[in-house]
């Protein structure tokens, strides 16, 4: 292959992936076809490396989020922040995943063994399956499904039953109180969540993830026309996921830890792995819809996309690191008494505009 080709080649993966991907993938059962071997098993071995890379990337992007986090909150609060382990404490989050994988596992006397293994699982998996249908640039999505955004309603509903389980499990009246409080609070701002969504699919006309950013082609981002349903997104995914000020479900001057009280080691790290990747999955969400996904100048479409979802991961943890937390009663009229009116006001008028404009 010569160099001008070489360069083509370099150029499309980085700001078209998706046809030399797809390219890749026919070449591959071309070559598969001369082994007399069903072509089942090949997609399986393609959808089994997917799958890892997903789970490659989650777990490299937890420990650089938790680092970038806690630099953040260091510089807010007038501190240094990690700068002891590695060139600038890059290797904190390294040490402490590796004190979670030798601290010791322990199951206390009076829990319900099986389900409380198996919360912290299931709190990661819906996770995990979310990451799935991120458009991360021009045909870089695992699974670009034409009910996209219906899919990432669907089995984020996952993390309500794994908090309630593992709250539940623990037989400890704090972890309960944790786990139903998350489960109220999920299906409070769900509800806002799910109608400011529904005025992005009305101006798109499709749920399909990489449909909504290809809507926005030309800047045409649909921030611009659907500010205040932005804000309302923001707020009510930030307390979907439980992060501060919204943190009740293991408010620590309550709850003692609310749902994780009697979880340690691993089981410990696998429900803070799956906070901090929600923290992404949810700036990266708001991105595709508002923010025109992978779309700008320059660079190739995934660093656009990275840029503009650490810009928003960025606000996120500044209202952490900014507002108090709230009491539960606040929380919970906020959303049923103010975001959900001025959602469904919004949708309204959204619905109004393109019918008659």
């Amino acid at each position: 292959m010569e160099n001008g080709e070489e360069m083509e080649l370099i150029r499309e993966l980085l700001y078209n992936s998706g046809e030399p991907l797809s390219e890749f993938y026919r070449w591959l059962h071309k070559a598969w076809a001369g082994f007399s071997v069903p072509p089942v098993f090949l997609d399986l071995m393609i959808q089994f490396a997917v799958a890892a890379a997903v789970f490659g990337f989650v777990a490299v992007n937890a420990l650089w989020i938790i680092y970038y986090e806690r630099k953040f909150s260091a510089k807010l609060q007038i501190r240094i922040g990690p700068n002891r382990v590695g060139p600038l404490g890059l290797l904190q989050t390294v040490a402490d995943t590796v004190k979670l994988l030798i601290k010791e596992d322990i199951n206390p006397s009076k829990v319900d063994r099986v389900v409380f293994i198996l919360a912290p699982g299931i709190v990661f998996l819906g996770t995990f399956l979310t990451m799935l249908v991120i458009p991360f640039g021009n045909g870089l999505i695992a699974a670009d499904l034409s009910i996209g955004i219906l899919y990432i309603l669907a089995v984020s509903g996952l993390a309500v039953i794994g908090l309630l389980a593992g709250g539940w499990a623990s037989n400890n009246k704090y972890s309960l109180m944790g786990g139903m409080r998350s489960a109220a609070q999920i299906v409070a701002y769900e509800i806002p969540v799910l109608v400011v969504i529904l005025g992005i699919v009305m101006l798109a006309g499709t749920m399909k993830m990489g449909g909504i950013v290809e809507a926005q082609a030309g800047y045409r981002w649909f921030v611009i026309y659907q500010p205040i349903a932005f804000l309302i997104f923001l707020i009510a995914a930030n307390a979907e996921i439980n992060r501060a000020p919204f943190d009740l479900p293991e408010a620590e001057s309550e709850l003692v830890s609310g749902f994780i009280t009697e979880y340690s080691g691993m089981k410990f790290a696998f429900f803070f792995l799956a906070e901090y990747t929600n923290l992404f999955i949810v700036s990266a969400v708001a991105v595709t819809l508002f923010l025109g996904g992978w779309e700008g100048p320059f660079f190739p479409p995934f660093v656009w996309f990275i840029i503009k979802t650490y810009a928003v991961v960025t606000v996120l943890m500044w209202m952490r690191w900014t507002f108090p937390r709230i009491r539960v009663d606040h929380l919970m009229q906020f959303s049923w008494k103010y975001l959900l009116p001025i959602a469904l006001v919004n949708l309204l008028v959204t619905a109004i505009v393109i019918k008659f404009i």
